[in-house]
């Protein structure tokens, strides 16, 4: 495996000097958006979608580091009861799904989307108990008209191009749990797989090292996020684990994103890389920053420095002593 860093934690930066602090923290890999929540600050689309010297050099200012390109990342709403939002998300996709054939990139990080409760639903409607009905009826509406339409589009689309799409199983979007991501996988494709990311299961109840037997049994994680959780249990008694405070709001919130190793120990890091390793997935680890107490830097390196002590770089030896 390699350790690398989803880039837009340092949007403050150019290409080069964003490059030049990755390989100055010795990491082997970057993930860069291209549009959607996480912008295109490194990387303009249209740019290099027209040009292919210009394609050219932007692959050498990664690869004249030591350097690869992980994933590209364009998470948005492509179900989305907005039109333009989801035209937008739409257009996006398919063009980095394009870029990444181009450029040699194997995945294309995203969201699954979620979509209204009905043709004529204005804003996203995400169902998360069966009862009453009305929201079951919903949710079977979502998935049969919209979710495996357009991921079965997408599946295609993606398996011409050679490139792998990782979904990020999070709260919000349909698909959000192993399960959601197996159904979905299972009544689309094989390129459709995980952008699993521990932070956002382990607030949801979910053992990432269950998700990773679970998920890598089956092929099916594409690309890894290295972000953490810190569950305050005495405010989960007060507001739930569907908390809807912002998260700014850090000393009252059930939980909160971390730098690797300040929600779990580094052992349990350590759990996790080998759950991978066992379980098929030799991709890169990528870092990503959300930490609210802590500056972009300190949060960067706390989590470098962390994952360095626990990653599995090589492959496994013979076992001479079996």
């Amino acid at each position: 495996m390699k350790l690398g860093v989803f880039t837009v934690l340092f949007a403050d930066k150019d290409l080069d000097a964003m490059l030049d602090t990755v390989k100055d923290a010795g990491l082997d890999a970057v993930e860069i958006g291209t549009g959607g929540y996480p912008g295109d600050h490194h990387l303009k689309l249209d740019q290099l979608l027209a040009s292919e010297d210009a394609r050219a050099a932007f692959l050498e200012k990664v690869t004249s580091r030591g350097l690869s390109i992980s994933a590209l990342s364009c998470h948005g709403n492509p179900i989305s009861p907005d039109a333009a939002f989801r035209k937008d998300s739409d257009e996006t996709l398919r063009k980095t799904i394009r870029l990444a054939n181009l450029l040699g990139v194997p995945v294309v990080n995203t969201f699954s989307g979620t979509p209204g409760d009905s043709e004529d639903g204005k804003y996203p409607n995400w169902p998360v108990t069966p009862w009453p009905e009305e929201y079951s009826h919903v949710l079977e509406w979502q998935w049969r008209e919209k979710l495996v339409p357009y991921w079965k589009e997408i599946n295609a689309v993606a398996t011409k191009e050679n490139v792998k799409i990782g979904l990020e199983l999070h709260a919000g979007f349909l698909v959000h749990t192993p399960h959601t991501m197996l159904k979905l996988r299972e009544q689309t494709g094989e390129a459709i797989g995980a952008n699993l990311d521990p932070s956002h299961l382990w607030w949801q109840g979910i053992d990432p090292v269950a998700a990773v037997k679970i998920l890598g049994k089956e092929g099916a994680i594409h690309h890894f996020h290295a972000k953490d959780t810190y569950i305050d249990q005495e405010h989960v008694n007060m507001y739930g684990l569907t908390d809807m405070q912002p998260y700014s709001e850090v000393q009252s919130r059930a939980w909160s994103f971390r730098s690797v190793g300040y929600g779990h120990a580094t052992n349990v890091w350590g759990d996790i890389i080998s759950a991978l390793r066992t379980y098929g997935y030799d991709h890169v680890v990528s870092i990503e920053h959300e930490d609210p107490i802590m500056s972009i830097d300190e949060g960067f390196n706390k989590a470098v420095e962390n994952l360095k002590s626990v990653m599995i770089y090589d492959q496994p030896a013979d076992m001479w002593w079996a």
